[in-house]
Order: structure tokens, then sequence, then C-alpha cells
């Protein structure tokens, strides 16, 4: 739309209205007519249609019409027609409404006053508002509050002129004296409205005059007292103390509105520890009464906020915070937990893993829809509780163990890991542990949580019971043996049909995976889903999932199977003094073995053996049957020592972050101190005293000093015109989550007046502008700051054009200049994130869609070029440092970060180093342009020139960056991806 409008008319596109059709039509006696002409009317008034034929017309026949849809779509046209002409003074024939104006103010029906007095709101017309002003003032004392209401915000609006003191001059005093003995709320919320705008000092004075009374003030009015009270000790800092008092009256109102604002309110001016813990007490009770999942979505974030600076406050309310678990919205429950874990201290711990000890429980029965993912955030919350603080961990393994077999997957999984970690760092629950695994290990049923379960059982299964234990129970999951039969036609075809069955629920197509440290590896879907209800295959006295599993073809499975075994046999011989039963337990595993490898290199299946899990069968049984010292040490030993080398590496890790946080200090060291005890207490209540102090604290230590990054603002500074156009302009680029806010400067670098200046803009992508800039006028050699806000949708890369219009005295036609384009950065939505390694994964295995496109840079380094591209990505590094000590020449990485939308961007480096001279960039466009739907970015990171290209899926968009060989020093393989999991993402 061209010009602005306070209502908007729906109106259906199509062929525009002929203005001699509206005449028409507007002259008839048919009301309806004359309503859909008006519609059309003032639509085509909108897109920058003049219709001046039409004002005699509507003043004719429009103007005495009484009925209500009619007057109000008038007094809508005569808001958006043109009441002045280009010297700004006001058309003759305006006049003609004035009178009618007039008429509608003094109208029986209360209806025709109230919008009429609502239009005046939008009048800017000096002359034609002045007539009208004592009939406006008479509708201060009509009978009926919708009347008064709109007579009040009419007052406000015209007080508001440039010339509205002149034309009311006592307004204040009299809406002061309305306030008084008005009883209607809305109408007393619109005058106090009216001075706090208008006349401040009134307004304060009346708001002190009745303190006592406030909380039984409307919900309306107390908003605007709040709001009242917020500008005023932002200008005054020192009268904080008695408002701060109203706040906390304020708090004990029943609307849930007033009091989220007050809490609001209380944390933004003051940090005393009464007013944060009133504010706190108020966000939980809200948090619990409240059915709003919206509501409590935003609860949370504020809760969030508080946590931030005021965290000892908030960990005495941890407990009321969790009872927020009870929403069934899994958003609310994971950001629930995410503060929770937050705010435990050695005191409530034992309280916080009882609550969700209970919690996980509840999700065993089936009155939840989504029992699966909040009991995986429960074991997930559980298991960090317990890497804090090691002596709870005794309290819930055992009662985690029992969801080892659990149907999700994911759930189960997390589990496994959790037990992985906790049988190490707490050996005192070794063996309590080990026997409860061996205990429910046949009720497990997915590929994943098998083979974590065997490494635990290999590694800490020590003692010669245990050991003995451990290698039953894995024979008897497996079941007898061989897998199958060929003897007889019967049963082959039997046995074959069973196992097809299984294969049927349990096989899919094979696809790449991405492992921990960056790397490639062929992974079976058999692996990410629960297998089938077991099927008891001919000859087997027992089955388990774990010979299902083995049938449906996961040879990954049997790999870690034969090294388990391995393990247990090497282990056994040093525990077990009998060379005969260590013979007999090494030839049972051998057979074990031997048979899973049969059943490879067989025709039973569908799919043969893949040549890892083969190799390294074969590797176990060539080991069973010749063992050494060495081979020993590296299977019984330097295993465990890697796991707990990563162990430490990662509490190393978040340890360094957390001095990294407590390390920085805005205080300066010649700041002032003022001391809690020399104060002067005089007339002042424990919460201004605490209120002050805090204030001092904050003082000293700086958190009110807002240092910006002068040299990151000079570059977002963005040159717009050349220096030899005659309107110079530049733009600030300002980029807040979802919001773009660009603030033009506008020089006027001529010596004549620039008439009806305007900033036009338009924009490409996800970008969407706001409002549009008005019309300036500019002296000689003068400047104007112009604002435009634009709203972001997605992470799209956005650009914004436009030009600058202007006209001049000598000129008849209008002058145009036109701007540099502005680029909006993706990496302004983009900031460093952390995910486990199974959710990275998870996350990488979505999509299967790679492109290449060359890099072609000097770095000689491995490592430098990694710190390169998490500087020039803004991205996190996850794989750990130690994963990268050395040189040998390769590195693999993985990136992680998430965008302000929710989304995930995915990087995994693989860098390998070449002993040859030189540097090529590829063209490799050619190849894989029917690929390509447009090329995004191309560019230089300093030394690092490489070209980003997209393509947009379904429910997601994968972008990778390669680096090919080709006489290069360095050979670089960096892959992106960008998850969007609810619509088509486009993201660089």
């Amino acid at each position: 739309m061209e010009k602005s409008c306070s209502l908007l008319v729906h109106f259906d596109k199509g062929t525009p209205a002929l203005a001699s059709e509206i005449k028409e039509a507007l002259e008839g006696n048919d009301v309806e007519a004359k309503v859909d002409a008006m519609k059309k009317a003032i639509m085509l008034l909108l897109n920058g249609e003049t219709l001046p034929q039409l004002f005699i017309t509507i003043v004719r026949y429009v103007l005495p019409s009484e009925d209500h849809t009619v007057q109000k779509l008038l007094l809508l046209y005569l808001e958006i027609i043109e009441k002045t002409d280009t010297k700004g003074r006001v058309l003759p024939e305006m006049i003609l409404i004035c009178q009618n104006l007039r008429n509608n103010l003094q109208h029986p029906n209360e209806y025709i006053r109230g919008v009429t007095l609502r239009f005046l709101c939008r009048l800017n017309e000096v002359e034609i508002i002045e007539p009208l002003i004592p009939s406006v003032l008479a509708n201060l004392e009509h009978r009926h509050q919708f009347i008064r209401r709109n007579a009040i915000l009419a007052i406000m609006a015209i007080y508001k002129l440039p010339q509205g003191e002149q034309l009311l001059v006592d307004a204040p005093e009299m809406i002061e004296k309305l306030l008084t003995t008005e009883q209607d709320q809305s109408a007393k919320r619109n005058a106090f409205l009216m001075l706090f705008n208008c006349a401040q000092d009134r307004a304060i004075n009346y708001l002190l005059t009745h303190v006592d009374r406030v909380s039984e003030w409307g919900e309306l009015l107390q908003m605007v007292v709040l709001e009242l009270i917020r500008k005023v000790c932002r200008t005054n800092k020192g009268e904080k103390g008695r408002y701060i008092k109203i706040i906390i009256s304020l708090l004990n109102v029943p609307s849930a509105a007033v009091i989220y604002e007050c809490a609001g309110t209380l944390v933004s001016l003051s940090s005393a520890p009464t007013a944060i813990r009133a504010a706190a007490n108020t966000y939980c009770q809200l948090l619990l009464s409240q059915s709003d999942n919206n509501v409590k979505l935003i609860v949370l974030d504020r809760l969030n906020e508080l946590k931030a600076s005021h965290r000892d406050i908030l960990v005495e309310m941890v407990m009321d915070v969790l009872r927020a678990l009870s929403s069934p919205n899994p958003d609310i429950q994971r950001k629930t937990l995410d503060i929770v874990l937050e705010l435990i201290t050695p005191k409530n711990i034992n309280e916080v893993v009882l609550t969700l000890k209970k919690e996980v429980m509840k999700t065993q029965g089936g009155e939840l829809e989504k029992n699966g993912e909040y009991r995986q955030m429960l074991i997930q919350a559980i298991h960090s509780c317990a890497i804090k603080f090691p002596e709870v961990a005794s309290t819930v393994v055992h009662l985690l163990m029992d969801f080892l077999g659990d149907s999700n997957v994911a759930s189960a999984m997390d589990v496994a890991v959790f037990v992985r970690e906790i049988i190490e760092t707490n050996p005192k629950l070794r063996v309590s542990i080990i026997t409860r695994l061996l205990d429910t290990f046949y009720q497990i049923r997915a590929a994943r949580v098998c083979s974590c379960a065997l490494w635990i059982i290999g590694e800490y299964c020590l003692s010669l019971s245990e050991v003995e234990s451990g290698l039953a129970t894995i024979k008897q999951c497996l079941g007898d043996l061989p897998f199958y039969i060929i003897s007889e036609e019967g049963d082959t075809a039997d046995t074959s049909q069973k196992s097809q069955q299984v294969n049927s629920i349990t096989v899919s197509s094979k696809r790449p995976a991405i492992l921990a440290d960056g790397t490639y590896a062929t992974q079976s879907a058999a692996s990410e889903t629960a297998s089938s209800a077991p099927t008891v295959v001919q000859g087997s006295s027992s089955i388990g999932h774990l010979r299902s599993l083995i049938l449906s073809g996961d040879f990954f499975l049997g790999a870690v199977i034969s090294c388990t075994l391995t393990k247990l046999i090497l282990r056994l011989e040093e525990v077990q003094p009998s060379t005969v039963e260590v013979n007999k337990a090494s030839t049972q595993a051998l057979l074990i073995i031997v048979s899973m490898l049969q059943l490879g290199r067989s025709s039973f299946l569908s799919h043969p053996i893949d040549s890892d899990s083969n190799d390294r069968i074969v590797l176990c049984i060539r080991l069973l049957c010749n063992t050494g010292d060495e081979i020993r040490k590296i299977w019984l030993r330097s295993c465990r020592e890697s796991f707990v080398q990563m162990l430490s590496d990662k509490q190393l890790r978040e340890t360094e972050e957390i001095k990294a946080k407590a390390l920085v200090s805005h205080a300066q060291p010649d700041d002032l101190i003022d001391f809690y005890h020399l104060k002067s207490r005089k007339g002042m209540s424990q919460l201004e005293l605490e209120d002050e102090v805090q204030d001092d604290l904050k003082r000293a230590t700086g958190e009110f000093v807002n240092d910006g990054d002068d040299a990151n603002k000079l570059n977002r500074i963005l040159q717009l015109t050349g220096f030899s156009d005659p309107v110079y302009a530049e733009a600030y680029v300002t980029v807040h989550h979802y919001d773009i806010v660009l603030d033009v400067t506008i020089i006027n670098r001529t010596k004549e007046t620039l008439q009806n200046l305007c900033l036009e803009l338009a924009t490409m992508g996800d970008l969407k502008l706001v409002e549009r800039p008005q019309n300036y006028t500019l002296a000689p050699e003068s400047s104007k700051q112009i604002k435009a806000n634009i709203k972001v949708s997605s992470t799209e890369t956005g650009v914004i054009f436009g030009n600058i219009v202007y006209e001049t005295s000598n000129v008849l036609e209008r002058s145009v200049v036109v701007l540099n384009d502005i680029h909006i950065d993706i990496m302004d939505y983009i900031s460093p994130a952390v995910c486990s390694d199974a959710a990275f994964r998870t996350m990488w295995a979505e999509f299967e869609w790679e492109n290449k496109v060359a890099v072609n840079t000097v770095i000689q380094d491995e490592k430098d070029f990694l710190d390169h591209i998490i500087k020039a990505t803004n991205m996190k590094c996850l794989t750990a440092p130690s994963a990268m000590e050395g040189e040998c020449g390769f590195l693999a990485a993985n990136l992680y970060a998430k965008s302000v939308f929710g989304e995930d961007a995915l990087v995994n480096l693989s860098v390998e180093k070449q002993a040859d001279e030189g540097f090529k960039l590829m063209q490799l466009l050619s190849e894989s342009s029917s690929l390509l739907n447009r090329s995004i970015l191309s560019g230089y990171f300093e030394t690092l020139t490489f070209l980003i290209v997209r393509r947009a899926w379904n429910t997601s968009t994968r972008n990778q960056v390669f680096a090919e060989k080709s006489k290069n020093n360095i050979a670089y393989s960096l892959d992106l991806k960008f998850v969007k999991r609810q619509e088509s993402l486009s993201f660089v």
C-alpha cells in the first residue's frame, strides 16, 4: 500500500473499479451498493489514485446517510484523502466536512459520537480541529462511558499536536479533575494515560496521593502505572525506593498480566535480594497457574534470564521450577530441565534427583503421548546430575538400567552411555552395575545399545565369576549353534522363511554415517531401530534379541560380540588358574565367532558380511589362537585408558569454560567502592537499603558500564552513495534476532533545499519492510537520520536495495540517486553451540545430498585452517583438542552452531596434508551445475577462497564445500549441513 491507514478493508484483487461506476453507486439509494462503492474508493485511494471528482459526490450523498457502516467508511475516507495543498494549507472544500463532524459530535447515537471522536485522534490539521474543540470538551461529561473514553483520547491527541497547548490550555487540569470523579475503569485508564504523556508531574502527584488504593484499581490502569514507574525511575534513580513499594503491593493483585509486568519491572529497576526473590516467586506462581503453553515458555525465558545474574536466589526455588514438568509439552519440559540443571547444588541435589526419578517412573505408564521423548530428556538430566555429584549415582543407576530394553532407541542409548560413564567414575558401583547389566542384558532390543552394553561387559568384568557370567550371558542370548541348518531341505526352507521375516522388519540399505571423529563409516539401518519380537530358529533351545539382530544381518554387532568374547577370554586367562577351563571357554568362543563368520559368508542372508566386520572377526580368531603379552595389553588396557582420557578431556573442557566465564571482569582499578556499613540509613526501609547497596556493587563491578565494541560498530557502517553525489548516504546496520534496523544518515551536499526527499527501500529474500519511510525536507548542507525496520523470517542471505528520490525548486522532475546494495550477513544469525556426538550423528544421518566445490588456500597447517574455519563460520568445535594432538598429516573435526530461528548448522572438516607443492582452484561447477539451484556466496576469507552452493529439499538443505587435491600442499574437505525440521530451509 502507498499510504498508511488505521483500518484494513478487505478487497479482492481484480479489475479496479472505474470512478464513474463508484460515483453512480454513491448517488443511488441502495445502502449496500454505497458500502461497496466506498470500499472500492478507499482501496483505490490507498493504492495511489486521487479521485478528486468523488469528494463533492460523497459530501452530497454519503454525509447525510444514517447507516453506521457508511458513516464508518466515510470517516475512513476522510482520514486518507489529501486535506492540504502543496504548500501545506488546508483545502477550502474541507470546510464542508467540519459542520458534519460537529453534528456527529452532538449526534444522539452514542456509536456515531464515539467513532467520530476516535477519528479526530488521527487528524493533524489544526484548522479543521479548532472549531470542533467545544463539542469535544462537552463529550467529557456525557452519561455514556464509551463516549467519555474516546473524548479523553481525542483531547490527548489534540494536545500532542504542535499547537495543541494553545488550543487546549487547561486540558491537563480538566483531565485531572475528571480522573478523581470518573468511575469507569477504561475512562480512568485513558485519563491517566493522557496525564502520563502530556503532564507527567500531575500523573505522579495523582499516583502518590492515591498510593494506598493502587491495588484496587483496574487492570488497565495498573498497567499504565507500571509504565509510568519505569519511565520515572529511569530518569530519576534516586526515587526508586517508594516506587518499588508500589510494585510489590501490586504483586498480590489477581490479574496475571499485571503481576507479570510487576515482576519484570522489579528486575529491571532493582537488584535487591528481596525484590529479585519477589519477582522469582511471581514467575514461579505464573508457571503453575497459567495453562497456556506460550505463557509458560515466556515465563521460563524470564527465569532463565534471572538465573544469569541472580543464580543464588533462584537456587532456593529450584523445586518450584521443577513443578513445571507436570506440563505434557516437550518444549516446556526441556526448557525446565535446562534451567534446573544449572541450579543444582550439594544442598538440593538429592531432592532434584528424587523428583526426576519419580518422573521417570511415571513414564512407564501409558498416560503421556510422548513418553519416550520425555524419558530420554529425564535420563539425560539424571546423567548430568550424576556426573556433577557422583554420590547420587548409586540411587539412580539401577533404576535407569531397567530402561536398557526400552523400545525408544534414543532413550535406551542414553541409559547405556550413562551406565558406561558411571561405571568408570564410580568404582564402588562397578560390581553391582555389572551384575544388574548381565541380568537385564536379554531385554536389550536395539543393536546400538547392545554394542555399548557388550563393550561394558568386555571392559569391566574383572573377577572370575563376572567373566564366566559374561560368557554365559552372551552364549545364552545367541542361542544354540549353528545359526542356520542346511542338512535338511525342510528345515532350510523354514529357517530361511523365518529369517527373511526378521529381515523385512529390521534390514534396510546401508548408508554412510559420520563417526565421532568426523570420518565416515558404513552403518546399517538395523542399528537405528529396535528389532522385532524374537523368532525361534529351529534347533534353538532359547532365543534372545541378540540372535535376532545377528540373523537380520547386523554384522557390525557381530564384530562387537567377537571383540567382547576375545576380551573375556583374555581376562579369563589371567583370573582362571585352570588351563582346561580356559581352553574350554576359548573353544566355545571360537565356535561362536566362526559361526557368525560362516553366516556372513553364506548365501543364507540377502546381503553378505561387509569387509570391515569380516576383518575384525578374523582378527579376533587369530588373536584367540595365538595370544601375546603386547596384544593382551592393547586389548585389555589401552582401550579403557583411551576412554578414561576422553572423560578427563570432557571434564577439563567444561572446567575451562567455567573458569573463562568467571574471569570476565568489568571493573576498573580506580573505580570507587561504597562501603555498606558506612551508608546512611535515615528514612530508608530495608528494601531501599538493599537496593542502594546492590547498585553500589554493580557500579563497583562495572555492570552499569556498557562498553560497546567501537571497532565493530565502524565495520557495520556501509556507504550507500558516492562522495560526488548530491546526496551522501551511509547506513549503520544492527541485527537483533528477528529484526534488522537500518540507521541511515543522509547529508545534503548541495546549496539548495531538497523537498519531498524519500528513502525508498526494497528487499530480496526472506526480508520484509515493516514501515514505509516518510518524505522529508532537507536544508542546504544539513543532515537527517532515518531509521528503517526490517523483519527477518529465515536465515537465507538477504539483499536490501533502493534509492533516494528528491525534488528541488529549479528542476521540475524528481531526481534519483541509486544506492549500493546492502547484503545481510548470514553470520549475524549464527551463534556457536554445543551438542552431543550422538545428536550430531543423528542430525547428519538425515541428509544424503552432497556436492563438491574446490577450495584454494595458502594456509600450510591443518590446525590453523581449522581455527580459520571456526572464526569465519562463527561455529564451535565439538571435537576434543586431545583428539587432534600430534602430527599425523590428517585432521577430522565436527563443528556446530545454532541460528536464532532454532536451526542447526553442522560442519565436518577433513584435512589431509600432501607432500606435493603448488595450488590450483578446480573448476567443478560445470560438473555439478545440474545439481545446483544457484550459487549464494563467492568470496575471500583472508587467504581462503571458497564457493558455497545450495540445494533446497523438502525438509532440509545440505550445503557442502569440498577441496580436492590437485598438486596441493593440503587437501581440505569441508561439509556443511543445515537442518530445519518443519519447513524447507535455504541456508548458507
